[in-house]
Parts: structure tokens; sequence; C-alpha cells
């Protein structure tokens, strides 16, 4: 049995871990938990030789395979810098019965003692784990599909103090007509994958402790706000990204589009597909953690790059992905990017009544940095994971690349990960005077002196009808007795190649990357990060062996890092 991992694993409903066995490659044990819908969920770890030993670093990989009989599971990579199995899969937690959850998102950042909550978006299902004794796993809840009547489609995940956890449900309700959601209130809805979508308080067990309303009582613009089939009182609320400041009460959601409304591969936008195409923001005040209000409902505008387009929906204000917020005491702004519009908003308020957005750059700026091709823009430019560093001082990005048939041919496009310095925007305060609104500033940046200055952009090159769509900070820093504290100074971060198999954009190549950050903020691919196979820096899911099995392919979504609590302080 490997070194240092016999620690006993409860699991939930009471439940024991079946015996342990090894064959003296691989070491398993399971873990149970029965849900709400009575099915008895699973998860088995897989540990290797190589999973032994104390004070390391991991990160952790949501995926599924490309075969739809294999299982998805949790790859626990290890991310310890002169390790010398960095980069090597030493675990991986396979997950039962079902199989098709498609892995999704986990939350944006670890803290000591979070669960860890994971999306499988097809199958409407939210997974908790308790990752305390590191590189093992186990379920410690289920958040089933009947647990969320009002919402659908699982996304994002933000963890409170006290544990528990607040998740973006981008589809509508489970079933089309009106759904009552904890508070009493009443919505109509068009059904599942469609609108409006809701945010949902997990427990730590997964158990749903309220499911909370994100359209308005009353209609928005039937115009921006069209729904496929129409309900009475149109809606945006097609909640994605999800930033949280516990200090402020406030809760960030963006909303993205009704998602049963995107073609299918192959097919080209139709006319008015910028109708579902979202431009909104919704900030709750989460004082009653239990009953969050929607405070406000606001909207981002296009740029000047907007009206050179070929298709409304790639105007810069279309499709907002992700959001995220400013982190110290006295600062109140917030950040959101939009998927298919390629650009970065800024409010120096997000507490305003009325929250009010400027476009502060265009992804074509850092496409600039290392292609002189005028047929690479933002425009449809699939930009998704959005971070502002702990310290104020950097936003990062992953931009996935334009594909066919909505842009540049697959030979052309590229994806990219970027990072702006936004000291100086963050210094204006409320006095912002950063605007992209000249053409000049699509490409060169904006003119105003307290504009992000763009610290460095490394192109991600992948030729599939896919990209980088997703990453995550590494808050953790390593001391000289291999213990670990949290830090707000990031010098690290990673990336996955995929977003979902069969949506526009979705493919990817399936590597996960990382990256470092030099002191000025300019990134670079870390090359000794490197595929135990092909060792090629980033370790590639396209492989035939895992710890589990010989399953072939696989892809990852959410990436997090985390350590185990006994070496955190």
């Amino acid at each position: 049995m490997a070194a240092g991992l016999t620690t006993g694993l409860m699991t939930g409903a009471g439940q024991a871990d079946d015996e342990r066995t090894t064959d003296g490659r691989v070491t398993t044990s399971t873990s149970r938990f029965t849900a709400s819908d009575g099915i008895t969920y699973t998860a088995t770890n897989h540990l290797t030789k190589a999973a032994g030993g104390a004070g390391r670093e991991w990160l952790l990989a949501w995926s599924g395979p490309d075969d739809p009989s294999a299982p998805d599971f949790l790859a626990v990579i290890d991310a310890t810098p002169g390790s010398r199995h960095y980069g090597k899969v030493v675990n991986t937690v396979t997950m039962g019965p079902g199989k098709g959850n498609e892995p999704h998102h986990m939350q944006y950042t670890w803290h000591k003692g979070d669960r860890l909550y994971a999306s499988g978006i097809m199958s409407d299902t939210t997974f908790v784990f308790d990752t305390s004794a590191l590189p093992a796993v186990r379920l410690s809840g289920v958040n089933a599909p009947t647990d969320t009547p009002c919402g659908t489609l699982p996304d994002a995940y933000q963890v409170l103090s006290d544990g528990t956890a607040y998740a973006t449900m981008l589809g509508g309700p489970n079933v089309a007509g009106p759904c009552t959601y904890t508070n009493g209130e009443v919505r109509e809805g068009n059904g599942a994958a469609g609108s409006p979508g809701e945010i949902v308080r997990i427990g730590t067990d997964g158990r749903t402790i309220a499911e909370i309303p994100a359209a308005n009582k009353e209609a928005e613009d039937p115009e921006q706000c069209a729904n496929s089939p129409v309900i009475s009182k149109a809606t945006c609320a097609n909640p994605h990204g999800l930033a949280l400041r516990e200090d402020l009460d406030i809760l960030v959601a963006s909303d993205f589009t009704e998602s049963r409304s995107v073609p299918p591969p192959g097919e080209p936008l139709p006319e008015g597909g910028e109708k579902v195409a979202r431009q909104s923001v919704r900030v709750f005040d989460i004082g009653d953690r239990d009953d969050p209000k929607l405070l406000s409902v606001s909207k981002v505008h296009d740029g000047p790059r907007a009206a050179q387009e070929d298709h409304p929906a790639f105007g810069e204000s279309r499709v907002l992905m992700e959001t995220a917020m400013t982190n110290g005491r006295h600062q109140r702004g917030a950040f959101v990017s939009s998927m298919s519009g390629g650009a970065v908003f800024y409010t120096p308020d997000i507490t305003a009544p009325k929250p009010q957005w400027r476009e502060v750059f265009d992804d074509t700026t850092a496409y600039r940095t290392f292609t002189s091709d005028a047929s690479v823009t933002g425009g449809g430019d699939n930009s998704s994971w959005l971070a502002v560093s702990p310290d104020d001082r950097y936003l990062f990005h992953t931009v996935m690349g334009q594909s066919t048939p909505y842009g540049t041919p697959l030979d052309k496009t590229t994806g990219m990960v970027y990072v702006l310095d936004i000291r100086k925007l963050l210094k204006a305060g409320k006095k912002v005077r950063c605007s992209v609104d000249q053409l000049k500033e699509v490409t060169a940046g904006g003119a105003e002196s307290d504009c992000p200055e763009l610290a460095g952009a490394v192109p991600i090159r992948d030729t599939t009808d896919g990209g980088p769509h997703w990453g995550a900070m590494d808050n953790f820093a390593r001391d000289a007795q291999g213990t670990y504290r949290e830090t707000k100074s990031v010098k690290r971060f990673a990336t996955s190649n995929y977003f979902i198999a069969g949506s526009f954009g979705g493919g990817g190549d399936h590597r996960v990357c990382m990256f470092t950050l030099a002191e000025n903020g300019k990134p670079a691919l870390d090359r000794t990060f490197r595929d135990e196979v092909t060792r090629q820096p980033c370790v590639n899911l396209n492989r035939q062996s895992w710890p589990h099995g010989s399953y072939g392919n696989a892809r990852a979504h959410g990436v997090l890092f985390v350590v185990s609590d006994k070496v955190l302080r």
C-alpha cells in the first residue's frame, strides 16, 4: 500500500468505505453517498505509488472520457515544482454509477477547509468532495437534479466562509411552467436548458439550502431577452459567471445565453441569434444568505468594433460568460468579459444602484502582440476564464480562439492567455476615465492613462474546434519546511484546453498547461510541467492508460490548485 495513504476516509450518509485493495501498483478505496433521489453515488480512488510522500501541492482536473462507456473522473496531478513527479497523474477518482455527466466547473479558488464543488452540467448534478486527505479524495455530498426543480445546467461555484456554496444554474426549470422558489416567489420558465436560470445555495452535504430566483419579477426587454419557446415575461436570466464579496454582502452573476438556442456545430448563427446572446449583469444583496435579493440588472454596450462585424452577435457586449470582483477593502470594482464579443468591461462600483459599465480592453490588442493577421480579432473569439489576483494587481483571461463556421479558419485561429496590469485602473476609483470607444483602441489598447496595461500574452496553438477555456490561479506559497500558506501574490496559474464537446468551439486538444508569472506580470509557459507519456510541456489527457485502467482519451474542464490540510498553515 502506498505510503501516507492509509488515513481512514469516512463517507457521506453514514456509510463506510469499501475495503481497500492494492495490486502493488494501484491502491483503491471507494466512498459512497446516497442522495435525495435514492441513488447511491460512488467515488473510487486509484492511487499510484507516486502519490506517496508529504509536502506536495496538487492540481485537480475535473475530467470526462471521449469514450461514453468510460467513467468520469477527477485527476489528481502533482503540481509541486521540483518534485520528481511534477506533472504526473498520481490518482484518478472515478465516479459512479452514472456516466456522461460532462464534468464542467469547480469553484474558482480553494481555501483551507473548503469542500470541493464540481458540476456535472449535462447530468444536472453537483458533486461535493472532501479533499482534506489529498491525494486521496472522498465523496461527501451530491446535489441531484430533483434537488433543484427551478434550474438546470449547474455551472459556477463560489464557496462561503461557512463552507456552503452558491452556484449558478444556467438553464431553466426541470419542467416548463411556473416554479416556486424557496422564498415563495414564483417565476415562469420554458424548461430545461431554457430560461430563466437561478442561483442555488448548496450545503457541504450537497443538499439544497435555497433556490433563489435570478429573473426579475417584471418582464425584461423582450427584444434583447428573447426566449424559445416564448414565455409571458421575457427574461435574460441565464447566469454563468459568479463573483462574491462577503464583506460587501454582494454576489454578481453574468448572463450567458439560452443554451438550447445555440445552434449545433457546423451551423451558422441564425438570423436574430443575437437576441439570446445576453448582455446583462445581475447583482444580489446576500445579507440574508438564504434569501438574496436582486438589487440591479445592468447592461453592457457594444464598442467601436461592433459596426464592422459580420454578425450582430459578435458585437463587444454579447454573451457575458464571466465576471470577477476586486478584493481590497476599499475596492468596489468588478469586471465582466464577453465570450462572443471578445472584450473586457469594468465598473468602479458594483454596489451602485445602477452600475455603469465601460469597455476597458479588446482581445484584439492581445492578438496583435503575436500575429499581424487582421482577420484574427476579438469578434467571436470565445473568451472565457476571468480572474483578479488576490492583491488586485492583475487580471487573468483565457481565450479559446475563433472557430469555424463563425470565424477564422482553423489553420489561422489561435487561443491565448493574457494578463492585464489593472493597478492604475483601480487607483482611479470612481473617477476612472478609461474607455475603449475608438477604432484605434481596438488594436492598440485604451488611450487613457488609467487603462489596463497588457503585461503579456501567450498564444496557445490549438487547431481543433476549441482551445484554452478555463483556468485557475495558484494561491499557495511553500516555505522551506515544506508547508504551505495562502498568498495574495500569484506566481503561476494553469489552463485547460476544453469547453464542451458538441458545443460551438468546444473540442479542444485536451491539454492542461502551467504558466509562470514574472514580477512584472508577464506570463510564460512552464516547460518543466511535462506530460509523463509524451514528455512535452503541458499534461495531455489524450492517452491510452490511466491509473483506473485503459480507457483512452479524456478532456479536463475545471482545474483547481489544492493542498492537503496537514501541510497547509
